[in-house]
C-alpha cells in the first residue's frame, strides 16, 4: 500500500530536489515513514508538491545514493529496511554497516559539494591556475600556511604562518613530528589507550611507546610525572580533546600541570587536537601552555573532509626547517590543489558554515546513540564523532567484535587501541559518523544492543 506522503518544502531555502530528499531523510528518522513503506509515484508526488516530475525523480534518486530508498522496477519506491545490500549503502562496498571507522557524520545538506563546485568554477576562472600544478615552497605556500595558521589559531594557539607547515593529514603531520623529534629506541609515552595510528608510527620509526593510566579527565598528570621521574622519557604524545578511544576533554588546568610537569623535565610533547574545534567551547590546547615543547597538530579531516587530506603541524620555530626536510623526505607536500580548496574555505566562511553543520549532525547522532543505547555503560562526547561502549560481562570486546560482524556492523574493539601488554578494558568504541544516514545509524546500533543482550549461540567461545 502507498504512503500518503505530501511533505511541506514551502518554506526551505535549498533546491526543491534537495528540499524532498531532505524532508524524506527527516521523516524516515522520525519514523513518519516506516521502512518497507511504499512512497508515491514521480509523477503523484510532483503533481501534489506544484514540481516537475524530473525535480522528484532527482529528489528520489539523490535519497537512494544516501541509502534511504530502493526502486523495483514496476513495484515502485521504498523505504529501506533492514542492514545495507552488499556494495551498497556502506561506503566502503562491503555491506557492513560502519561504525569502525571514524567518518565525519554525512550532512543532510549540500553544503561540502555545493562548496567544492563554488571552488572548481572559482578555480578554473583563475589566470594562474597552472601554478598549482608545480612544486610548492618548502612547507606550504605563503598563502596556504597562512589559512592554516588561522585554522590553528581558532583552536586557540597562537600561530605565526612562518612556523605552520601543510600537510597530507594529521597522520603524515604525526610521523613528520614523530621523526624530527626522536630516534630509533627512544621512549614515548601516551595514554595506555590510544590512537592506532601512533602506534603504526612507533613501528615504522623503532620508538618504543609506553602507555599511561587514565581517568574521566585524560591522562593523570601524577602517572605521567612518575615515568618522567623514573628516566629515559623523550617525549609524550597524547590526544586531550575527545580522546580517541575514550572521548574525555582534559581540562585545563590538567593540561597546565602535564605542561610543567613536561618542562621541567625536558619532555618533548606531540599534541594531536584535530577534534580540537568541534566543541563550541574548548579548553587552550597543551601547545599554548608549553609552546616552546609542543609540535601540535590538526586537521581538516573531523571537521571539513577526509578526502581534502589537509592537515597542519605548528613546532617551536627553532624545530621548523627540520620539520620541513621531514615533509620533503616523505611526500615531499601536500597537494597544492587541495590546500588551496582548504585555504579558500577558510577564508570565505564556508569552512565555518560546513564545522557547524558537523557540529549539529554530530550532536543529532549523538542523541540517538543515547536513546539506542540507554541502560548500557558507555562515555560520549556531545559533539564527538563516536562513543566508548563499555559491554557487561561475560562479554570479551574481540568476541563481540566478531558476533555483531556476522549480524552486519563492524565495530573496533578494545585491543586497537592498547599501548602494551597490561590488561585491556572490555569496551568497543562505536563511530557514528559512518552510516549514510540516522536511519542506518539507528539499525546498527540496534543491532549492537541487541547483540549485547540476546547473544547468539557459542558467542562467548569466541575469541
Amino acid at each position: 500500500m502507498t504512503i500518503a506522503w505530501s511533505p511541506d518544502i514551502g518554506a526551505r531555502k535549498e533546491p526543491r530536489y534537495l528540499a524532498i530528499a531532505n524532508a524524506l531523510a527527516e521523516d524516515i528518522e522520525a519514523g513518519r515513514l516506516p521502512p518497507g513503506g511504499r512512497l508515491p509515484t514521480h509523477r503523484d508526488l510532483a503533481d501534489q508538491l506544484g514540481v516537475t516530475v524530473g525535480t522528484v525523480s532527482r529528489a528520489y534518486a539523490e535519497a537512494a545514493r544516501r541509502g534511504l530508498l530502493s526502486g523495483e522496477v514496476g513495484r515502485g519506491t521504498f523505504v529501506r529496511a533492514g542492514p545495507a545490500e552488499p556494495g551498497r549503502g556502506s561506503r566502503d562496498g562491503s555491506g557492513y554497516i560502519d561504525l569502525a571507522l571514524n567518518h565525519p557524520p554525512v550532512l543532510t545538506s549540500e553544503r561540502p559539494s555545493l562548496g567544492l563546485r563554488a571552488s572548481f568554477q572559482a578555480l578554473a576562472a583563475r589566470p594562474d591556475l597552472g601554478e598549482l600544478l608545480d612544486y610548492p615552497a618548502d612547507g606550504g605556500s605563503p598563502a596556504h600556511r597562512a589559512g592554516g595558521a588561522e585554522w590553528i589559531r581558532r583552536a586557540g594557539v597562537a600561530a605565526d604562518p612562518a612556523h605552520v607547515l601543510v600537510c597530507s593529514g594529521s597522520q603524515h603531520a604525526l610521523t613528520t613530528a614523530l621523526a624530527t623529534l626522536f630516534r630509533p629506541g627512544d621512549l614515548v609515552l601516551t595514554e595506555s589507550l590510544t590512537y592506532p595510528g601512533v602506534k603504526a608510527a612507533a613501528t615504522l620509526l623503532s620508538l618504543r611507546l609506553q602507555g599511561l593510566p587514565l581517568d574521566a579527565f585524560g591522562l593523570r598528570p601524577d602517572a605521567f610525572e612518575a615515568a618522567c621521574d623514573a628516566g629515559g622519557v623523550k617525549g609524550l604524545y597524547c590526544v586531550p580533546t575527545i580522546q580517541n578511544p575514550t572521548t574525555s576533554v582534559m581540562p585545563e588546568s590538567r593540561r597546565a600541570e602535564i605542561a610543567a610537569i613536561a618542562r621541567a623535565h625536558g619532555v618533548m610533547i606531540v599534541e594531536d587536537d584535530l577534534h580540537a574545534l568541534l566543541p563550541s567551547e574548548r579548553p587552550k590546547p597543551l601547545a599554548a601552555h608549553a609552546p616552546e615543547l609542543a609540535c601540535y597538530i590538526t586537521s581538516t579531516s573531523k571537521t571539513l573532509a577526509p578526502g581534502l587530506r589537509i592537515g597542519y603541524l605548528l613546532g617551536p620555530p627553532a624545530l621548523t626547517e627540520r620539520l620541513a626536510s621531514a615533509i620533503r623526505a616523505t611526500t615531499w607536500s601536500a597537494s597544492p590543489l587541495t590546500a588551496e580548496i582548504v585555504t579558500a574555505w577558510i577564508r570565505d566562511g564556508t569552512a565555518d558554515a560546513i564545522l557547524e553543520e558537523r557540529r549539529q549532525e554530530a550532536a543529532a547522532r549523538q542523541e540517538l546513540a543515547s536513546q539506542v543505547l540507554a541502560g548500557l555503560e558507555f562515555e560520549a562526547h556531545r559533539v564527538g564523532p563516536h562513543v566508548w561502549l563499555h559491554l557487561p560481562e561475560p562479554w570479551r570486546s574481540g568476541a563481540f567484535a566478531v558476533q555483531v560482524r556476522r549480524r552486519g556492523v563492524s565495530v573496533t574493539p578494545a585491543e586497537a587501541f592498547a599501548v602494551g601488554r597490561g590488561s585491556v578494558p572490555h569496551a568497543v568504541r562505536l563511530s557514528l559518523g559512518g552510516p549514510r544516514n540516522r536511519a542506518e545509524l539507528r539499525r546498527a546500533l540496534e543491532l549492537v544492543r541487541d547483540t549485547i543482550e540476546a547473544p547468539a549461540e557459542g558467542a562467548f567461545a569466541v575469541v
